[in-house]
């Protein structure tokens, strides 16, 4: 009899990916392009947008849609053929920090309404170590009265994309993969390996794949949060901090990480997964949770600074307009989710000030529907202040000048928070981290 591997080649079985987000459309057309797919996702909106070659995340082009064996659709009924499916929902947290299961608890059951002996399941969300084994699988079971490893196979494979990178995509950067067997292990593999051009890394367990990916955004995450609380020992000292990293960055072993604000769905989520986890195993976690404090307080940090620079001007900080230049996580992208400007305009807007946002990427109707701040229309001539949040690329290109044009008087305060006017800004109060 033929193993899943040979039989989703030789185009006898058909391979899901559940939810089409960022994670999930790349994958899903990657592997149409070898084998028959069938792309799910509960939102027809988007379902309906993908039919068109259109990405509802903004990160493909639409001639990525073709030549594709791909079938997009919102209805259970027509995974009823899938051998093989691949769960790429989100994993996010709640509001106290914790970690919020229900997308990824209802990918499980909604699959479960399909599955069959045989089948193979492959989840690629960011979760804790043991929630594939402890959370996921137990619902796969009680939903369909099949047994684990006897009747179906369950493998766990870290999705790596990086929104708006283009140079580290899911074909050049080396796959984990694992699975509750050996036989499933060499069978995942073996499929991921047909889009996948750098390769496999086989891990020894399910447990073993989760805890590689978690603690991957958790070494950047505390790594950021050193940068973060050494800009602001910095600025109490008055030294810039990029030039103390441009000095430190000529030793060979020295880390090139640079201050900023840590939001977005991975960075800032994953290490609340791994502090969880380790609170249930009977250990508080100390520099994570360090670090993780100094990232969630750095938009707080950046809007004070603001408002001393601006009160040192002499101006009235209730009278005072601020823009805000870039509303999205990262630069570059449309995702607006988690993104620590919104920290920023809360804050400042504490302090009773009048706050614009413009951002390129963003969506108004989205900044509004999320958090309650649609974006400005059109850019006035009379702030007091700017602050550029995020370094989209049409923002690099801006001088002076042009700053000087749109601030009251030609004068006032600039908060570069990524240093990508370092140098460049003589006449106006400059700032960053």
């Amino acid at each position: 009899m033929k193993k899943i591997y040979q039989k989703l080649v030789d185009k006898e079985a058909t391979l899901a990916v559940i939810g089409l987000g960022y994670v999930g459309l790349p994958i899903a057309l990657e592997f149409a392009k070898k084998i028959k797919v069938i792309g799910f996702d509960i939102n027809e909106d988007r379902v309906q947008l993908m039919k068109q070659k259109i990405d509802p995340s903004k990160e493909l082009d639409g001639s990525v849609f073709d030549n594709s064996q791909i079938e997009f659709t919102s209805n259970i009924q027509d995974l009823k053929s899938v051998e093989f499916f691949i769960i790429a929902v989100p994993t996010p947290i709640d509001d106290a920090n914790l970690p919020n299961l229900k997308p990824l608890l209802g990918a499980s059951k909604t699959i479960a309404q399909v599955l069959k002996k045989g089948d193979y399941v492959v989840y690629e969300s960011t979760v804790y170590p043991g929630c594939t084994e402890e959370d996921c699988i137990p619902i796969l079971e009680s939903e369909t009265g099949l047994k684990f490893k006897n009747d179906f196979k369950v493998g766990y494979s870290p999705e790596r994309i990086n929104p708006g990178d283009k140079e580290h995509t899911l074909q050049n950067v080396i796959k984990v993969v694992s699975g509750c067997c050996d036989e499933s292990l060499e069978e995942i593999a073996k499929v991921y390996e047909l889009v996948v051009q750098a390769g496999v890394h086989c891990a020894p367990s399910i447990k073993v794949a989760e805890a590689a990916k978690i603690i991957e955004n958790t070494q950047r995450d505390v790594n950021i949060a050193l940068v973060n609380e050494l800009s602001i020992i910095f600025n109490k000292l008055n030294i810039n901090t990029y030039d103390v990293l441009a000095a430190a960055g000529t030793k060979w072993n020295f880390l090139k990480f640079s201050p900023g604000l840590v939001g977005g769905h991975c960075i800032g989520v994953d290490p609340y997964y791994l502090t969880h986890k380790a609170q249930q195993a009977g250990y508080h976690s100390k520099v994570i949770t360090s670090g993780r404090y100094v990232n969630d307080s750095m938009g707080f940090y950046i809007a004070k600074q603001t408002v001393k620079k601006v009160i040192a001007q002499g101006k009235h900080i209730q009278e005072s307009r601020v823009l805000i230049m870039g509303a999205t996580f990262k630069e570059d992208v449309s995702d607006i989710r988690n993104t620590k400007v919104v920290d920023i305009i809360n804050e400042l807007k504490s302090y009773q000030m009048q706050v614009d946002i413009v951002d390129p990427h963003a969506s108004s109707e989205e900044m509004n529907h999320e958090y309650g701040i649609p974006l400005t229309e059109k850019i006035r001539a009379d702030y007091d202040a700017i602050i550029v949040a995020v370094n989209h690329m049409e923002y690099l290109n801006l001088d002076e000048n042009y700053f000087k044009s749109i601030m009251k008087n030609g004068q006032g305060v600039f908060i570069d928070v990524k240093g990508i006017y370092s140098r460049k800004i003589t006449d106006l109060v400059y700032w960053s981290l």
